[in-house]
């Protein structure tokens, strides 16, 4: 497990989260999760349909509040929304009426950046996920990987601690998703930006992540945390075809056991 360090630094400690709708029982969604992810990590989550992965997500960027437990970053609890924390949907969820660049500096309009730092804050932004060109277009002019991409540059507006991916790539074909894969660690490479990604894709986690969390069905809870022995930088080609298939044996193995 990769050393805990002292910024960036996420915490669960016994987090639970449950829906209650009038005149039903209570739907337990996460019991008793505890984590730690330390700064710099790349953790991926996984887990079966309904195992509360999303909810885990939304718990840790304070948009939703645990009945149970807590959520701290840098050994502070997290309320609520925090600038430090920034999180991309597997929907882009960009403003159709704002041009890509007004969608990545939207963070940064709302937080009373300058005119002038929001603009270069916006072309570093831009330059880095290869958006540049398309600075001026509306989402509906955008492919669904350029869309991403800009809700990717939009969740990085404020410099964030801590990324948060719902499974952004999903809606991808194969080789425009193994693309991204790649080009999400050379950012992370640069930004060094702790990522915790929720995927229902074993090959995905084990790329990514420096270590897989599988999740149970619900209620979720933590039923393996498997490190992912890959130096990094990686590569697809580079990949230990050994390793990678002893961990995705892990990792069905932990899945399968949890659905028998």
């Amino acid at each position: 497990m990769t050393a805990i360090s002292a910024a960036g630094r996420i915490e669960l400690r016994g987090l639970s989260v449950a829906f209650r709708r009038k005149g039903e029982d209570a739907l337990v969604a996460l019991d008793g999760v505890s984590l730690q992810v330390g700064n710099g990590e790349i953790v991926s989550l996984i887990g079966p349909n309904g195992c509360g992965k999303s909810t885990l997500l939304r718990a840790i960027a304070g948009l939703i509040h645990p009945d149970q437990g807590e959520v701290l970053l840098d050994d502070r609890l997290i309320v609520g929304p925090d600038a430090r924390i920034g999180l991309v949907f597997q929907e882009p969820r960009l403003l159709p009426w704002r041009t890509v660049a007004g969608n990545v500096g939207y963070p940064l309009d709302l937080a009373g950046t300058s005119r002038r730092e929001r603009d270069i804050r916006v072309a570093d932004l831009l330059s880095r996920v290869g958006l540049t060109m398309a600075a001026g277009a509306r989402p509906a002019q955008l492919s669904g990987g350029m869309r991403q991409r800009a809700a990717l540059a939009r969740a990085l507006a404020l410099e964030p601690e801590v990324l948060l991916l719902d499974e952004p790539f999903s809606a991808l074909d194969a080789l425009t998703r193994e693309r991204f894969n790649v080009e999400l660690l050379e950012l992370w490479g640069r930004l060094r930006t702790t990522i915790i990604m929720v995927t229902h894709s074993i090959p995905e986690a084990i790329f990514l992540g420096d270590r897989v969390i599988v999740l149970s069905s619900r209620p979720g809870r933590i039923v393996a945390d498997i490190p992912v022995d890959l130096p990094r930088p990686r590569s697809v080609e580079g990949l230990d075809e050994a390793v990678v298939s002893a961990t995705a044996r892990s990792i069905r193995a932990h899945l399968d056991e949890d659905a028998a």
